[in-house]
């Protein structure tokens, strides 16, 4: 017998058994195929105990037509393309109905409606909803462009919306550009990166969850802490995290592109005086993050690193660092190869 959750408990007129009476609503994992591929998805459905086993199941349309969004979206995700939803709060995000959205990109008015709904993007237009998404700036483009399929009235709202947008989404959109153009070299899966390409939603994340559980977290103390994550993913795992590459350097290992890292827009990242007078970069959680972004697997990785080094200073940590042999390897200045990291000291 299949693997389900029971629900609930609904009191319904059942069309199996013709009787008003208690059936259960289930979900499980059921499995289909899509485009060629199969995909796992989240199925409910109701249940009843009064009808023939092999006929003791059911569906109203609204669980049909969710049924087969999930699997949509599952397919979806696993190719890389926007979900449904991810596609409605694009939408939400500047406040335009479906027909002003498909009217924004240039494409058929119903093109947003049957995105959100029944049919799947291809890749061409999965890139211009990310255009938008990352880059209010590209929204304002594209309303000039097609400025005349909207009123005057309709498209002073729409530019109102998207200016709003601009402050809070248009820093981060810069700086997450400055950041990944210092990764231009390290864009295929390699020693280098530790077979992970550049995620920066998912450094975010590590980041934040790392503040979240480490008291007086500072921008030395982090990097070596980001280095030590991605290094245990790759011991047990066969590949990094995060994607960041590192170099050997005096304080050990440093990310390139540790500056711009530091100026990504959402990070929590306060100056402070030190003891010394100098200023240091102390690290806070992130409000409101989306965590989900880190498998079980990585936040237990990630727990065991905070475990060992939470308490560290600054220099015991990197005196630590100078230890493995990923390090000792390595010169001054050279990107520290992830297959050194299989010999990282037990933890």
């Amino acid at each position: 017998m299949e693997s389900n959750t029971l629900i609930r408990k609904v009191h319904m007129n059942c069309p199996l058994c013709d009787k008003t009476h208690e059936v259960e609503e289930r979900k499980r994992i059921a499995s289909t195929i899509i485009k060629g591929k199969e995909v796992a998805y989240e199925e409910r459905y109701y249940f009843c105990a009064n009808a023939e086993e092999d006929e003791n199941e059911f569906e109203t349309g609204a669980m049909t037509n969710q049924n087969l969004l999930n699997a949509r979206n599952a397919y979806r995700i696993q190719m890389g393309l926007l979900t449904s939803d991810e596609i409605v709060d694009i939408r939400e995000c500047y406040g335009l109905s479906q027909v002003d959205l498909a009217k924004l990109l240039g494409w058929g008015e119903a093109t947003i409606s049957r995105y959100e709904s029944k049919a799947i993007q291809d890749e061409a237009y999965d890139i211009m909803l990310r255009l938008i998404k990352d880059n209010p700036l590209q929204a304002l483009e594209l309303l000039k462009k097609n400025a005349d399929k909207f009123s005057l009235s309709k498209r002073l709202e729409i530019r109102a919306k998207i200016v709003e947008n601009l402050d809070s989404y248009g820093k981060e959109f810069l700086s997450r550009q400055t950041f990944a153009g210092e990764y231009a070299n390290f864009e295929e899966p390699s020693d280098s990166n530790g077979f992970t390409v550049l995620n920066i939603d998912k450094i975010e994340a590590i980041i934040s969850y790392m503040a979240e559980k480490v008291n007086n977290l500072y921008k030395v103390k982090l990097m070596k802490m980001l280095w030590y994550g991605d290094a245990l993913a790759f011991a047990e795992n066969g590949c990094a995290m995060s994607g960041l590459v590192y170099r050997h350097e005096a304080m050990g290992a440093l990310p390139i592109g540790h500056y711009s890292l530091m100026n990504l827009e959402r990070l929590n990242v306060q100056e402070e005086m030190g003891y010394n007078y100098d200023t240091m970069l102390h690290i806070y959680p992130i409000t409101d993050i989306d965590y989900s972004v880190l498998s079980d697997n990585e936040k237990s990785i990630l727990d065991k690193v905070i475990v060992k080094f939470s308490d560290y200073k600054a220099k015991d940590i990197v005196e630590y660092m100078h230890e493995e042999k990923a390090y000792t390897q390595t010169s001054s200045g050279e990107i520290i190869p992830f297959s050194l990291a299989k010999e990282i000291r037990t933890f």
